[in-house]
């Protein structure tokens, strides 16, 4: 991950979550949070405690993050922002749990005799990883119409070129949808499963040969050795190394309410 998308993820992030730019350079940016914000980052639970016990007036602090430390102005003073670096990391884990479900619809307003009709899509956002003595993860976008079913790949990639808000807008209308979100859920899970079940499945097959390879080394080993347990132990771990095994998890959704010529 680059400086530069690192910068511009931060932005993104920020904006998401209504925070004010006090200043925002391409080097660095200082940022007003929001009580939530300041709950959510800056590890000050006694403070907060405090002030829900005395009705006092909250005052969320600034944070200076700088991106770019060749380019800022010395007088500027932050926290320096790079790959691996902790608030970073913190601000990564604080994304999946604030963006782990959202509802948008699409900025299309009608008229006061024409008023627009927005339909409801599910949209669920996994991972498929595929597991032996080696690891591939493989994402998809999948989209759900909840009121025919029609299913659509690659989801996230299709809206991206909508302009969506959190607020439905002026003289447009949702329509109710016909399935419900846990059984789209379940419907974009049997899918995933289908697919699966139709892949070739070679990689599996040759990780129980390594692992039946590896298996034989240890019985011959041990053949001339008594120790019940260590083998035990041992087999167990070769079975943890070796064993194929795929799962699919869910890194985050929403629901989105289209025009029917959106996707």
């Amino acid at each position: 991950m680059q400086q530069q998308e690192i910068h511009d993820f931060l932005l993104r992030y920020f904006e998401a979550n209504h925070c004010e730019f006090v200043k925002s350079e391409p080097s660095y940016m200082t940022v007003q949070l929001t009580e939530e914000m300041d709950k959510e980052l800056m590890n000050r639970p006694f403070y907060w405690h405090y002030l829900e016990k005395t009705g006092g007036i909250p005052q969320p602090m600034q944070l200076t993050l700088v991106t770019d430390a060749p380019k800022t102005p010395e007088d500027v003073k932050g926290e320096n922002i790079h790959f691996g670096s902790p608030r970073l990391h913190q601000i990564f884990t604080s994304t999946k749990k604030l963006a782990g479900y959202i509802r948008l619809y699409e900025n299309k307003q009608g008229s006061p005799g024409r008023q627009t009709p927005l339909l409801p899509w599910l949209c669920l956002n996994v991972k498929i990883s595929y597991q032996c003595d080696s690891k591939r993860d493989i994402y998809q976008s999948i989209g759900l119409q909840m009121i025919n079913g029609r299913m659509v790949p690659d989801f996230h990639d299709q809206i991206l070129s909508l302009s969506l808000t959190p607020k439905i807008p002026d003289y447009a209308f949702t329509l109710s949808p016909l399935i419900k979100p846990k059984s789209g859920v379940m419907r974009i899970e049997n899918l995933l499963k289908t697919q699966i079940n139709e892949e070739d499945h070679t990689w599996a097959e040759e990780a129980r040969q390594r692992w039946k390879k590896d298996k034989d080394l240890l019985d011959h080993f041990y053949k001339e050795i008594d120790d019940t347990d260590s083998y035990e132990i041992e087999k167990q771990a070769l079975k943890l190394q070796y064993e194929p095994k795929i799962n699919i998890s869910v890194i985050n959704g929403g629901l989105f309410y289209l025009t029917d010529q959106a996707i």
